[in-house]
């Protein structure tokens, strides 16, 4: 042996041997090792991992969440190294972490093959719930928690079931799960093979799962199925819940299965004999009927006639006078009321009804009770460009046109002298029941003129008729004429300027004054339009041809003053005679 190698050990051989060691037991440092329990001390487990020192590993970190059993002294077990040796000059080890590694390995290949995992929701933290995913801590957000939203979480609480991965990253070491995902693969299962066994038509008990404004959803034994609120009754149904309640057993049809989106549409209305069957025999147009309000919509209100058949009363035939009024401040919901039938449209499962038509047309009534020629007394209602409208008897208006308000002046001018609210009196000219329509005058209640000055026919008669020489007294003087009213009759007529004197120097209104009498010549007599008109001019230029005719002409040496002055002379003296 060399002397080299016969030598006593140094001090730094020791060193390097003790540095060998610690480093190559210092290699195994971030890893998972095994051990072997040695011994079991209250709640902790004294691990033999193969190095100088021991290490210590609570019993939980073995039993939690129901995993696995305490081990046993002389097991053999897995561990994760974080250090060789500590301040007490114990190894570091953990049971917890040595299954999450173990746990992260599974987990990612779970994830790439989109399978399932087990875990056990063990906490509730902000916004969720953690899962103890076999070592690993995943969050699952609440939304992910069920279907449906549950209040309680308890049940779920330290029980093993599957999950599925949403997300993970092992640098951050992050993990997202849902139990959501997992229901409803399930649940798309089970529905399809539900669906697979139902048949259109099929008539199935059912249990009322929820209600809505729109409908109810049955539950069919795993599967739900829509009852719309249109096919739970014949009859109209404003809310579900005024028929059914939740938990309610109830028997229905399936009417549509679409196998695509499982979606099932169930009708309970259909189990029952359609009313609507020979529906123009039990309600013949013209009928009357006694029914009930059930809603009121713009357009006018629905009536039920029996459970399951429903008639509209179009707004227009709600009122004979109220047009243009919302049909709630006609009738109201739950109003019992009289219809007629106006018209059955069995395939389109529509019936009109009239509400007016029950009551007596207030024009006929009018008709019946103040017949043309009669006098009636209303309320000014309105005044327009062509007349007053008079609230009559019944809620009806009659009209008074522009031309009917006075005999002699113009109805634009009079009608200045009325205003709303006034009462009034009118005679009745014409009642159009069909037309709703109602004339009324003024005028007429004075009398016609016209009918005190002959007995027909429009060339007048008596003293006044066209060619008629009549004496007129000037009610008014303008600057275009003169007012003049006709002596001995109620007639009053217009002397335009230009019929004032046969001499233009002379056709002047301001020779006249009021209450003065002229003489003129009447040229115009319509008795049917009410028409009179007076020509001083026409008269002068009659005298002027008869003077000539009896005195003789011009031509014959007379001049036309000694002619006209013969006749006045002659005029005179028959005048005293």
């Amino acid at each position: 042996m060399s002397a080299t190698t016969d030598r006593a050990p140094t001090r730094e051989d020791f060193a390097a041997l003790l540095e060998q060691s610690y480093g190559d037991n210092e290699a195994f440092e971030g890893s998972v090792i095994k051990g072997r329990v040695v011994a079991i001390e209250k709640d902790v487990a004294v691990i033999d991992i193969g190095l100088k020192t021991e290490g210590r590993v609570a019993l939980k970190e073995f039993t939690g969440y129901g995993r696995d059993p305490a081990p046993q002294v002389g097991e053999e077990v897995e561990v994760y190294l974080e250090r060789v040796e500590n301040a007490l000059g114990e190894a570091v080890i953990s049971r917890d972490k040595a299954r999450r590694e173990e746990s992260w390995v599974k987990l990612e290949k779970a994830f790439e093959t989109n399978e399932k995992v087990e875990g056990v929701i063990f906490n509730q933290v902000k916004g969720g719930f953690t899962v103890d995913l076999d070592g690993a801590v995943a969050f699952l957000p609440r939304s992910q928690v069920d279907i449906r939203p549950i209040r309680d979480v308890g049940p779920l609480m330290n029980v093993p079931q599957p999950f599925h991965i949403l997300k993970m990253d092992r640098r951050r070491g992050n993990i997202v799960v849902s139990r959501r995902t997992v229901l409803e693969e399930s649940r798309a299962e089970q529905r399809h093979e539900i669906v697979a066994n139902l048949e259109e038509g099929q008539v199935i008990d059912g249990v009322v799962k929820n209600i809505t404004d729109y409908g109810a959803f049955v539950d069919l034994g795993g599967i739900d199925g829509l009852l719309h609120v249109t096919d739970i009754a014949w009859r109209r149904v404003n809310h579900p819940s005024e028929v059914l309640t939740i938990g309610q057993t109830v028997k229905v049809k399936i009417i549509k299965i679409n196998h695509e989106t499982h979606r099932i549409s169930l009708g309970m209305k259909q189990l029952l004999e359609d009313p609507w069957q020979g529906i123009e025999a039990k309600y013949p147009i013209g009928a009357k009927f006694h029914g009930r309000v059930t809603n009121i919509t713009d357009y006018g209100a629905f009536v039920e006639l029996e459970p399951g058949i429903e008639g509209l009363v179009h707004v227009s035939e709600m009122s004979w006078t109220k047009k243009n009024v919302h049909p709630g401040k006609i009738v109201s919901t739950s109003q019992e009321v009289d219809v007629q039938v106006l018209e059955v449209d069995p395939v389109k499962r529509r019936i009109s009804l009239g509400l007016k038509q029950t009551l007596q047309n207030p024009w006929e009534a009018f008709a019946e009770k103040h017949p043309v020629g009669s006098e009636v007394e209303g309320e000014v209602k309105n005044k327009t460009e062509f007349g007053l409208f008079i609230g009559l008897d019944g809620d009806v208006d009659g009209m008074v046109h522009l031309s009917d308000l006075d005999w002699n002046r113009p109805g634009e001018q009079v009608i200045e002298e009325f205003k709303k609210g006034d009462m009034i009196k009118a005679q009745v000219l014409d009642v159009d029941v069909e037309k709703e329509r109602i004339s009324l005058g003024v005028k007429q209640l004075a009398g016609d003129p016209f009918a005190s000055v002959g007995g027909g026919g429009d060339e007048g008669a008596g003293d006044v008729k066209k060619g008629a020489v009549v004496t007129c007294e000037i009610i008014e003087v303008k600057e275009s004429g003169l007012d003049v009213k006709i002596a001995g009759t109620d007639l009053t007529t217009f002397i335009k300027r230009s019929e004032l004197a046969r001499d233009r120097g002379d056709q002047r209104p301001e020779r006249f004054a009021v209450g003065e009498k002229v003489d003129g010549r009447v040229t115009l007599f319509d008795r049917k339009a009410h028409k009179i008109a007076v020509s001083i001019k026409a008269l002068e230029v009659a005298e002027e041809k008869e003077a000539i005719a009896q005195f003789g002409s011009a031509d014959s040496g007379a001049s036309l003053g000694d002619i006209l002055g013969a006749a006045l002379r002659a005029k005179g003296k028959k005048g005293e005679e």
